[in-house]
């Protein structure tokens, strides 16, 4: 089921999630199957899962979304406070 978005700048979304990260998912999922069929490795597959998860859209924002957020505001982005009487 393909929803077309609201306004015309607004990522295309697929199910739960956008375009992209479903095709991140399918050769995520091909790569791990391989990698179980062949080698018997389950951390594809778990890593695979995790991202799918993490990247599910809810009301346009992903907990993957929040994680890069909070991240760049707590660790990456330099805070400078300067106090003035």
């Amino acid at each position: 089921m393909y929803m077309y978005p609201d306004n015309l700048k607004a990522k295309a979304t697929l199910w739960l999630w956008e375009l992209k990260d479903i095709g991140i998912i399918g050769i995520g999922l091909l790569i791990s199957v391989f990698a179980l069929a062949q080698l018997g490795l389950m951390p594809p597959i778990v890593i695979t899962a995790v991202y799918s998860f993490l990247t599910i859209q809810f009301e346009d924002t992903s907990i993957l979304n929040f994680i890069r957020y909070a991240c760049a505001f707590f660790l990456l982005k330099q805070q400078k406070f300067e106090w003035r009487l």
